[in-house]
């Protein structure tokens, strides 16, 4: 199993090349945009748009892709908030979000943006600058955990405490 801080550019390429891909296929070959938000509201029977069989397609196949890569790679580290309701809250605020801004990052960063949407454009400059400003907030980009580390050292936390320091990687460290 791979750290999930280990560099991997050619995985990250390779993923961002079959999400491009994904994107074009789903374009020209149905004439829709593969916005996850958009399918996700047909799939479950919130709104109309893409053939509802299409869209229940798309939604099983997104975990059922995770499971894959899951299965090939011989495991995947993940890290989620210790409570379910941050889960819930604000997966409710991103549903909120997709709805108000009429799409999601994929819809309007993957599609809009490679169509030279202007509205995709100002969609993706709100979501980054959203981004940038939430980690400049007080305590946004600060780690709170308990345990032993001296300042400056690279260590790995779950669930707030320290398991223990981090191997050497060569990769930038950076504060967010």
């Amino acid at each position: 199993m791979q750290s999930a801080l280990a560099p991997m550019p050619l995985q990250g390429f390779l993923g961002g090349l079959m999400i491009g891909l994904a994107a074009v296929i789903m374009l020209l070959g149905n004439g829709r945009i593969a916005g996850v938000s958009g399918m996700a509201a047909r799939g479950l029977g919130f709104s109309g748009g893409a053939p509802w069989v299409l869209a229940a397609a798309f939604l099983v196949g997104l975990p059922l892709g995770a499971a894959m890569v899951e299965w090939l790679s011989g495991g995947v580290i993940t890290r989620f908030p210790t409570s379910p309701i941050f889960l819930i809250v604000g997966g409710l605020i991103v549903g909120f979000g997709t709805r108000l801004g009429s799409g999601c990052t994929s819809g309007h960063g993957v599609c809009g943006v490679s169509r030279l949407s202007p509205r995709s454009m100002v969609a993706t400059a709100c979501f980054m600058a959203a981004g940038v400003v939430t980690v400049a907030l007080p305590g946004g980009g600060l780690l709170k955990a308990r345990g032993n580390a001296n300042v400056g050292q690279k260590v790995f936390v779950r669930d707030d405490a320290v398991e223990g320091i981090a191997p050497s990687l060569t990769l930038e460290i950076i504060e967010i």
